[in-house]
Formats: structure tokens, C-alpha cells, sequence
């Protein structure tokens, strides 16, 4: 695993960041930490950053114990957060000249094609800057050496729509060369480039998958009666959010399997009519999973 954390803890006086957090990041993957606002995705990738120390367990990064990265593993990270800090007093060029002769693998050649791409003008100073260029910037300065691992901290945040899918174009044009680690509530931007996912809540893990299991596995049920079905008490297992609405009874199947779903609806109802099923989007996913575990099923 690229990145690896173990019982992760973070105290803030009387709050607690996180609270037992473990999950690995595969190599070549495009991995998610999701979550709202508040769950602990920041602080995790300042751990895992050496930007703040955890109170209590294990980090990994590249192998490396995150509290012993040197500037070798440094120069195989990019790494761009929407507080990202930049010397608004240089230019866009200036930046770069300075940045080019810390990285031995950087790519001149991918360098001017990322200032094409994003349109970012080389005599500007940053300050002068939006923050969606300063974005942008952040982003030009962080993948032209190839790094080995792109840590992507709440890139979203602020950021118009234009700006987003342009950010989104360059990230899945080269998510294949490296393991992307990125953080996020912006769920609906994020859903066409990640492989794997971790919902965090209140520092905590919820679970991880990956996409394709994950999607495979949460569907929106429709069962259509003859007559106004009573709701199933108690509930068939990973069968949530029921409803009833005159002859339809409405439910997300978080174990979803056709076969499983057939011999159950069989087994405990008379009078189907019809059964629809339909997948859901992931930000539909994340808040009706959230909602259960918060409720406790």
C-alpha cells in the first residue's frame, strides 16, 4: 500500500479530529477520503503530510513513517490544498524557475502544456491571482515532476464550475501514471476519476470499498404491489430507508444482488406486481449510508 494509516487519533483541546482511523491506499489507485465538512479529511492528510503530529497511532507514506519523511519522498508528492500558501510576490514564471531545480525528474515539455491548458498567464504575480487560479497554479507546479503520489486536499472548494471540470480534464489526462489520494465533499466532481472510497464520519471510518464494489452493491428499490404492502418488520437485512406510497414500497438494498433480492422479495411478500431497480449516485450513496450508520442501522 502507497499510504497506510493504523488507529489514527487527533486531539484538538477538547475535540477530537480523529478517532481510530485506519485505511490503505493501493498503489495506481484514485482514492477518496470522503466525508462533510468537520469528519476529519484534513487532518488526516496533515498527518499523513508531516503538517501536524497525530496524538496516537500509525502512518505510512511511500513506506516512510509520515513523521520521518525527507525531502527524497517529498519529491516524489504533489500535493495541492485549497489553503494552499504560494509567494504571492513572485510571478507565475518566477515560481516555476524557482521550483524546476528541486525536482531532477521535472518535465519542461509537460510544464508549458499544463500552462496551456489551464491558461495561466507567466507574468502575472500570484497574488494577483484568483483563487481558482491560484488553484490552477497550485496544480501546474504539482505534476510536472510525475510525482509518484498527487495528494489533492479540498480542490473543489470555491471554485466555479468552468474551473472544476477544467481541473478534472488535467486530473484524469494523467491519473493513470500515479496514485491520486484526494479529499473531498464535493462528491458529484469526484465520482468520474476515483477507484476507491472512504467515508469518514466525525473522524471516524465508516468503511472503505472500491467504487466498483460499492456500486455494484447500493441500489434504489421499487417493489410494485396489487394492494398497499405493509413495511416489513423487522426490516430484511442491508434493506434501508423503506417507504410506503399507495401500492409501492420504496428501500435502499445496500447488500443488493439480484438473486438474493428475488428469493427474499419471494419469501416475504405476496402480490408483486413488478420489482425496479436503480443505481444511485454517489453522493446519494454517501448521505443515505451516513444517515444509517448515524441511526444506528
Amino acid at each position: 500500500m502507497i499510504v497506510q494509516a493504523e488507529n489514527l487519533h487527533k486531539a484538538f483541546r477538547n475535540h477530537d479530529a480523529l478517532r481510530g482511523l485506519s485505511f490503505a491506499v493501493p498503489e495506481g489507485s484514485a482514492y477518496a477520503l470522503i466525508g462533510a465538512n468537520g469528519a476529519g479529511k484534513t487532518t488526516t492528510i496533515k498527518v499523513l503530510m508531516n503538517l501536524v503530529e497525530a496524538s496516537a497511532g500509525t502512518a505510512t507514506v511511500l513506506g516512510i513513517d509520515s513523521r520521518k519523511l525527507s525531502s527524497n519522498e517529498f519529491a516524489q508528492i504533489g500535493y495541492v490544498s485549497e489553503n494552499q500558501e504560494l509567494p504571492g510576490r513572485l510571478s507565475v514564471g518566477q515560481y516555476l524557475d524557482y521550483l524546476r531545480p528541486f525536482y531532477s525528474d521535472w518535465d519542461r515539455s509537460l510544464e508549458q502544456s499544463l500552462l496551456r491548458e489551464l491558461r495561466l498567464p507567466l507574468g502575472r504575480k500570484i497574488r494577483e491571482l484568483s483563487h481558482g487560479m491560484r488553484l490552477k497554479m497550485a496544480l501546474a507546479c504539482a505534476l510536472p515532476f510525475r510525482p509518484k503520489l498527487l495528494v489533492l486536499d479540498e480542490p473543489f472548494s470555491g471554485l466555479d464550475s468552468l474551473v472544476r471540470d477544467e481541473f478534472m480534464e488535467r486530473l484524469l489526462h494523467q491519473a493513470g501514471e500515479m496514485t491520486i489520494l484526494i479529499s473531498s465533499h464535493e462528491l458529484a466532481e469526484i465520482e468520474g476519476v476515483v477507484t476507491d472510497i472512504a467515508f469518514l464520519d466525525e473522524g471516524q471510518l465508516l468503511f472503505q470499498e472500491s467504487m466498483a464494489e460499492l456500486s455494484e452493491r447500493v441500489r434504489e428499490v421499487r417493489i410494485t404491489f396489487d394492494t398497499e404492502p405493509a413495511i416489513p418488520r423487522p426490516a430484511p437485512e442491508g434493506w434501508i430507508q423503506m417507504t410506503v406510497a399507495g401500492n409501492v414500497l420504496s428501500f435502499v438494498d445496500t447488500q443488493f444482488n439480484d438473486n438474493r433480492l428475488a428469493d427474499i422479495a419471494a419469501a416475504r411478500f405476496k402480490g408483486i406486481r413488478h420489482i425496479d431497480v436503480q443505481p444511485i449516485a454517489l453522493r446519494s450513496i454517501f448521505t443515505t449510508l451516513a444517515k444509517a450508520a448515524r441511526d444506528g442501522g
